[in-house]
């Protein structure tokens, strides 16, 4: 005989048997058999936060930071709705994640109760998978299967419908196993044999790099192929994580989003070898190509959506970046030989005047300038967060347009260091930063937002504080959507700001940290900065540095 069980208890242990650690949450009404259930789990950590968006973004960042298998539970239809935007930026970043809702129970949803909705048709758009559970006999099934797809590349969320009826029921059922995918697969002999000759044929050659570098952590090896061919290395056009080691000498940065611009830096160039990314992804349209005329291209990766997506490839290989070049590098020095060899060192030597370390050193001389400016000027707030970090410290980065000089400044040296909004959905920093922390304890983690994202989901503040976690938040107040002014004034001539401020009354960013339970500081001295950043950054628990910067357009 089966020992008899819940839904709602075998639904968290089915979850602890994934890797399950940490569920992320806000509870509501049809979500109380879990909240009942989590008595009987205490090495199940709950971590709430104050509406469904946060809830769905801090485990985004947990999942980000760790590579790991997220779940996270959210109220019934209007929660769900509240958790979609930021749904929307896990899914645009793969984000393995189990996001459950509870719903009404089965024949009572029939009735179309108070804040009932068709869960699964509204979460389907943004997930790989949607269901509901109508028998406890399926649940366990249907668990392991959204775990096995949410995990399996191209990874990215499932969305499980929890009826109360299927959580309260008591059943012997059998749990299963879980489930893992390996897709550490490389190309064939031939294939492999193939993309070497087309990449020695190359005289010129570029790599651009992507996200898969940091999921398949291919960070070493991405930098040894630059290097094995002195060829010059860019992160793509949405450089949202660490996607190459900056101290290579081959690494040249990322790549704008200003189709002219990136058309121009890539137009010396022969071959582009992608490596895990959706290479030329833009913003705003523009009637410049960013590829230029004749620039072949080989592709390598797991996403094969972004495979020759939007440009067509000589050669296209569905597989892992790291087992890829794992294989790619030897037989390219194989073949190469002696001649490959003196290429790369004369390739590395003159990229050495202009890679960028060279380059950074130039940007803190042009910042520099800039040290004594009153109010403060943002780029020199970023230079003193940068250099008040430690080594080992995590950055979370939405500052926007207080950003610009961020990946000039701060080397990527692991891949779980830097992460960066993909999307453009605003809001998601703070929240993220929160699971990031989670995620990595022993590390100190800087949230570095602008004010008008913050405010999109400044009560992430008060989930930090409760949990004690070492995190900085760097709030920059220029006192309105800065990035929205820039672009009124660069795309239609106009600088009447309507709706782009938020200075009468002014927000006290200080005063709405410490009524959530930080510790807060106002900077408006240049010469503070430094001093006041490294002293919360090595302190332990939550800190808010709220820094008024200069509000200046341009």
């Amino acid at each position: 005989m089966m020992n008899r069980i819940t839904g709602r208890s075998a639904f968290l242990a089915l979850l602890k048997d994934e890797g399950i650690t940490h569920l992320f949450g806000n509870p509501g009404t049809t979500e109380l058999p879990i909240m009942h259930a989590l008595k009987d789990h205490p090495d199940l950590t709950y971590v709430m936060a104050m509406q469904e968006s946060l809830v769905v973004a801090i485990a985004d960042g947990y999942s980000r930071a760790s590579g790991k298998l997220v779940a996270c539970n959210v109220h019934v239809a209007p929660g769900l709705g509240n958790a979609m935007g930021s749904l929307f930026n896990a899914s645009f970043t793969g984000t393995p994640m189990i996001l459950t809702a509870g719903q009404q129970e089965q024949g009572h949803g029939l009735m179309e109760p108070v804040l009932y909705g068709p869960l699964v048709q509204m979460a389907e758009p943004l997930v790989k998978w949607a269901v509901e559970v109508t028998r406890l006999e399926d649940l366990p099934r249907i668990v392991r299967r959204a775990a096995k797809i949410a995990t399996t590349p191209p990874t990215g969320p499932v969305f499980i419908s929890l009826p109360g009826d299927i959580l309260n029921a008591e059943a012997g059922i059998e749990l299963g196993r879980s489930t893992r995918v390996d897709t550490r697969v490389k190309p064939s002999d031939e294939a492999l044999q193939a993309l070497v000759a087309r990449i020695l044929k190359a005289e010129r050659p570029v790599i651009i790099t992507g996200d898969e570098i940091v999921k398949s952590d291919a960070l070493r090896e991405a930098a040894q192929l630059a290097e094995t061919l002195g060829a010059p290395a860019y992160q793509c056009s949405t450089p949202y994580g660490a996607h190459f080691l900056s101290d290579s000498p081959c690494f040249m940065g990322a790549l704008s989003r200003l189709q002219k611009q990136v058309r121009e830096v890539l137009s010396p160039y022969d071959l582009m070898i992608v490596l895990g990314a959706d290479p030329l992804r833009m913003s705003v349209y523009s009637e410049v190509d960013p590829l230029p005329d004749g620039l072949g291209i080989v592709q390598v990766g797991l996403v094969d959506w972004d495979l020759a997506k939007n440009y067509g490839a000589e050669i296209a290989l569905k597989a892992d970046v790291k087992e890829t070049l794992r294989a790619l590098i030897p037989a390219l020095r194989a073949a190469g030989g002696g001649a490959l060899e003196t290429r790369a060192r004369q390739g590395v030597a003159a990229l050495a005047p202009k890679n960028w370390t060279a380059k950074r050193k130039g940007v803190i001389e042009q910042i520099s300038k800039a040290s004594n400016k009153s109010p403060i000027d943002p780029d020199w707030l970023a230079l003193q967060m940068v250099e008040a970090m430690p080594d080992n410290a995590i950055l979370v980065d939405e500052g926007l347009t207080s950003s610009r000089q961020i990946l000039a400044l701060r080397p990527h040296r692991d891949r779980y260091g830097y992460h960066a909004l993909a999307s453009g959905g605003i809001g998601w920093g703070l929240p993220a930063s929160v699971g990031v922390s989670l995620a990595n304890p022993n590390r100190p983690v800087v949230c570095y937002s602008g004010d008008g994202s913050s405010m999109y989901s400044i009560q992430s503040l008060w989930t930090a504080a409760n949990h004690k976690l070492p995190l900085t938040f760097v709030i920059v107040n220029n006192g309105g959507y800065r990035i929205i002014k820039q672009r009124l004034l660069a795309f239609h001539g106009d600088d009447h700001y309507v709706g782009m401020d938020f200075i009468d009354p002014p927000v006290d960013f200080t005063g709405v940290a410490k009524s959530l339970g930080l510790e807060a500081t106002r900077v408006t001295d240049p010469g503070q900065l430094k001093s006041v950043l490294s002293s919360a950054i090595s302190r332990p628990g939550t800190k808010l540095i709220e820094v008024v910067v200069s509000n200046s357009v341009n």
